[in-house]
């Protein structure tokens, strides 16, 4: 029996330096046992000896080190040796990472899903306290308790995102420090080293109740988001229970407190239309820079004004899904549901789109979906809005906010669900009849595109039986995403 020492709990270099020596001297996974920090090892353990001289170069799939990379994160005691098992089977089984029923890449996949959501986690939950050096400086220190062994996976993600900052990140199973020039990272904290409250905590959660909006309530959906057990290191935890147990009283409230007049967007629709095309489009002010993230990005779209359709909608509708997202779908605009809930694709397309992902064993949540046109453009016909579809003028304004979320996702693939999705992609009109159900190469050389047709066109159609056909076509192009992006699998 040979034995590796490792680092620390998640080091990856130290793990592929091994694997690879072990690999080029023939060693099987069974006669090799990886242990992490000091100790005493095994009574019959010897240590790995180095590779000959005239070994051949190892070779794996392109997708192997990312997903070993993230095996070794995952709390599994065996991860390590797991993970060389897999690297020893890639010598012989060549197309092992492509069959998902094989037993060890289905657990392989599941370790991955959940470090990504994790790391996940990690990101949307950390929160900095800022405290004050002796020198008078001061510095940020944050209290996080993972799951898993995500702290030198996740811990780039706040160098780029606080680059001016000096900060900390104490876990119990690792930390790392940045000086506004390199990450070192270090042992696990104690609870005790918890950093206190700070001054802007009360503002915070001054600014979280304000907006709280009790008809939006969906406790389940939060918790799945947000699971109780982060709870405790938020600040804002204290107030969930209390604001939820008001809910229902402060909904009734709002609704006995509507207005009764018509809506002022509809007044506003109705005077552009008389005034024709003497109307002239808001001004569009722009902003200092590019977004940092989706959550900046949102907040600037919210208020945009770069054409006509930000006045007689409700409110913008930004994409929603998590920031790694290995796949964007991508719609025409907003419908009349979308425009009050704020959500992309929840209304009746949203349906038809949901239940295709379903049938191809599609997670929703591991996506992220959006619209070419964030506003919702619509004709008032008495109560009711009626869809009007963006012309490409819109589009081309609107082009920007998409490309903004292929930037900061930098996904695998973007599906465009219809020829208005498609051509905001691309930046030219194109044909589903001459693009459908391929794979298109974009411009970037990392991502591609698949185009399909928008759900709402099967709803549309008058015959059943073209409605079942072109329900399984979308299902198959659904198919076609998931063979494409596998991680976007349901669990």
């Amino acid at each position: 029996m040979y034995e590796v020492r490792l680092g620390y709990p998640a080091d990856f270099e130290g793990w592929r330096d091994a694997a690879r020596r072990a690999l080029a001297l023939g060693i099987a996974p069974e006669a090799l046992s990886f242990t992490v920090g000091e100790g005493a090892g095994g009574l019959f353990a010897e240590p790995l000896p180095d590779a000959p001289a005239d070994a051949p170069p190892l070779s794996v799939p392109r997708s192997f080190p990312d997903l070993a990379r993230k095996l070794v994160c995952h709390a599994d005691p065996e991860r390590f040796g797991f993970a060389y098992r897999l690297l020893w089977r890639l010598q012989e089984e060549r197309k092992l990472l492509e069959i998902r029923a094989d037993p060890d890449m289905a657990r392989a996949h599941e370790m991955e899903k959940a470090v990504r959501r994790d790391s996940h986690k990690m990101k949307a939950f950390v929160r900095f306290r800022e405290i004050e050096t002796e020198a008078g400086g001061h510095v940020y220190v944050a209290w996080f308790e993972p799951f898993h062994h995500v702290v030198e996976f996740t811990a780039p993600f706040f160098m780029r995102r606080f680059p001016g900052m000096i900060w900390s990140i104490l876990t119990p199973k690792r930390s790392v420090h940045w000086d506004g020039a390199e990450l070192v990272f270090a042992d696990g904290a104690d609870p005790a080293d918890k950093p206190p409250e700070d001054a802007m905590e009360a503002l915070w959660l001054t600014y979280y109740r304000s907006i709280f909006n009790p008809a939006r309530l969906k406790v389940k959906a939060m918790q799945a988001e947000m699971p109780k057990k982060y709870w405790h290191n938020l600040p804002e935890a204290a107030l969930i229970e209390p604001l939820v147990r008001g809910a229902e009283e402060a909904s009734r409230r709002m609704i006995e407190t509507a207005p009764t007049l018509p809506s002022l967007r509809h007044e506003r629709a109705r005077e552009r239309g008389e005034m024709g095309r003497g109307a002239k489009a808001p001004v569009f002010n722009g902003f200092n820079k590019p977004p940092d993230d989706l959550e900046e990005a949102r907040e600037q779209a919210m208020h945009c004004k770069a054409c006509p359709l930000w006045e007689p909608a409700t409110q913008t509708v930004f994409g929603k899904g998590p920031a790694d997202a290995p796949v964007i779908f991508v719609g025409e605009q907003p419908g009349d549901q979308e425009d009050l809930a704020g959500e992309p694709f929840i209304g009746p397309a949203g349906k038809v789109f949901d239940a295709a992902l379903a049938a191809a064993g599609i997670d929703r949540t591991q996506a992220y979906v959006t619209n070419a046109v964030k506003h919702f453009k619509f004709e008032p016909r008495g109560k009711r809005r009626i869809h009007a579809k963006p012309n490409m003028g819109e589009v081309k304004v609107c082009r920007w906010w998409l490309e903004q979320e292929r930037e900061l996702i930098r996904p695998k693939l973007i599906v465009a669900l219809g020829a208005t999705a498609a051509a905001s992609v691309l930046g030219h009109a194109v044909t589903i009849r001459d693009t459908r159900s391929r794979l298109i190469d974009l411009p970037d050389g990392e991502t591609k595109l698949l185009v399909t047709v928008h759900p709402a066109y099967i709803l549309r159609l008058p015959d059943p039986e073209a409605q079942r056909r072109e329900t399984a076509a979308f299902e198959e192009d659904m198919g076609r995403v998931k063979a494409e992006v596998p991680e976007i699998a349901l669990g």
